[in-house]
């Protein structure tokens, strides 16, 4: 995952668990009882069944997109072998025309890996963002239930030491999951 991704998982998280229950917070807080609790966010995505989903989406688009990468790299290294073999036969005017077309070539396969590589960084930003977008629901409703104050991303919070019974990643995936199966039906 990009560092831009972990930063907006970080606010986005701390926003979604700052925000969840000020009147339970409040009450909470009232009677010294402030709970906090942490989730992460990484293995929210690596576990649960969206996040899974997104994830295979994205090795399908990168390995078609790898297929057509390879096979215009095939063409320039036939290209290649083409003019080093044949290079001496040919007339000065056909060689540098085969050179030039062999640039070309080149050039557009950078610019194919280059666009490749882009689309692959907005898909994957969007389907995080989608994925992001669902899990703040389950976060807010579980954070609400339990009576949490904060829940925080324990990766961006800068989480040092956080107890296992404070650790929410489990029931959220299992809740994101249950959730997704519903609207699924």
């Amino acid at each position: 995952m990009t560092k831009r991704v972990a930063k907006v998982l970080t606010l986005f998280v701390m926003t979604v668990g700052v925000c969840a229950s000020p009147l339970a917070a409040g009450e909470a807080w009232a009677q010294g009882a402030a709970r906090v609790a942490y989730i992460d966010v990484q293995r929210i995505l690596a576990r649960s069944s969206a996040g899974v989903a997104a994830r295979e989406q994205l090795e399908k688009d990168k390995a078609a997109m790898q297929k057509d990468v390879d096979g215009k790299r095939g063409e320039v290294e036939k290209l290649r072998e083409e003019i080093e073999k044949k290079g001496a036969l040919l007339s000065a005017d056909a060689r540098k025309e085969k050179q030039e077309t062999l640039e070309r070539k080149v050039r557009d396969l950078r610019r194919i890996v280059d666009d490749y590589r882009a689309e692959l960084e907005r898909k994957e930003q969007g389907l995080l963002q989608k994925v992001l977008v669902d899990i703040s629901g389950v976060v807010e409703r579980v954070g609400k239930q339990k009576g949490f104050l904060m829940i925080v991303e324990k990766r961006g919070a800068g989480v040092i030491y956080g107890a296992p019974e404070a650790d929410l990643t489990d029931e959220v995936i299992k809740a994101f999951d249950q959730e997704a199966a519903k609207a699924k039906k």
